[in-house]
């Protein structure tokens, strides 16, 4: 896409999807052109928040809605992929804000992300594009120090998930019995909790479904090989001990990520207990 062809795009879209809002607003992208990873394949995710959402939550059936349609189905014809715009009120956005920065991690489950969709990430992460009420900019500036309420909370929720199934009886017997559909949810559960362990303890936002190696390598607290490691954990070579040799890696991993953590002085003191750890005589 060509610098003029971008500048055409914008000039067109922004002033038809602050249509679709009332009051005050800011429109933003995000996404990888957010995050700054895109490349040719990348598509447009423009957000718009505002104080009043014309036609509510609905607001794809409204007539506001079909002009910015129109364009964006042109400028696909024209290859310039565009995947509409998500509207959302700023109240909402200041409310879960709130909650994450006090530590309460609530990813909101959607059918276009793995893992949730997480809130800071976004709004962190996303390129301001019409912001005259500072809105979005305001948000940006929460969280330009990561918030340790939050750090704590994700380090207790996932070293708690690679702790429990470090130890599990039952993933061991899986692997012995080769349940195919059972191990690749459990490996890809287990990168993910690891993962949100190394961005937690790097103090950077996690990134959502996209470009977690490519940023994580940069880590400076990241354990030995770890982007060599990780893919040959989950893209292994077929063979007929490739279960026990892909357990074997990620329990690895596991141990490295505990002795990171462990080693940051902060941290090491958090006691990590299953629920129901003190039930068990």
């Amino acid at each position: 896409m060509t610098q003029s062809s971008y500048e055409q795009m914008m000039a067109e879209c922004l002033p038809l999807i602050k249509l679709l809002g009332a009051g005050r607003y800011a429109i933003t992208v995000g996404g990888s052109r957010g995050k700054g990873t895109e490349d040719q394949r990348s598509d447009f995710d423009f957000r718009l928040y505002c104080d009043e959402i014309i036609g509510g939550p609905c607001y794809w059936q409204t007539p506001a809605w079909a002009p910015f349609a129109q364009a964006v189905g042109k400028w696909r014809r024209q290859g310039v992929e565009i995947d509409y715009v998500w509207v959302r009120t700023i109240e909402e956005i200041d409310t879960a804000l709130l909650s994450w920065l006090e530590g309460q991690i609530r990813p909101v489950e959607t059918v276009w992300t793995l893992w949730g969709y997480h809130l800071l990430p976004d709004l962190y992460h996303q390129q301001i594009l019409d912001d005259p009420y500072g809105v979005a900019a305001s948000w940006k500036e929460q969280l330009r120090v990561f918030p340790p309420k939050l750090k704590e909370a994700i380090l207790r929720k996932h070293l708690e998930s690679l702790r429990y199934w470090k130890e599990d009886c039952h993933y061991a017997r899986k692997v012995e019995r080769g349940d195919v559909i059972f191990l690749a949810g459990v490996i890809s559960r287990l990168a993910h909790d690891i993962l949100q362990v190394l961005f937690a303890l790097n103090e950077t936002y996690y990134v959502g479904d996209g470009s977690n190696l490519q940023i994580a390598q940069e880590f400076c607290l990241l354990p030995p090989r770890f982007t060599e490691r990780v893919t040959a954990v989950l893209c292994p070579t077929p063979s007929a001990e490739i279960f026990a040799q892909q357990r074997q890696a990620v329990l690895d991993l596991v141990a490295d990520v505990e002795a990171l953590v462990m080693r940051t002085e902060a941290w090491a003191r958090i006691p990590f207990r299953l629920p129901w750890a003190d039930t068990v005589s």
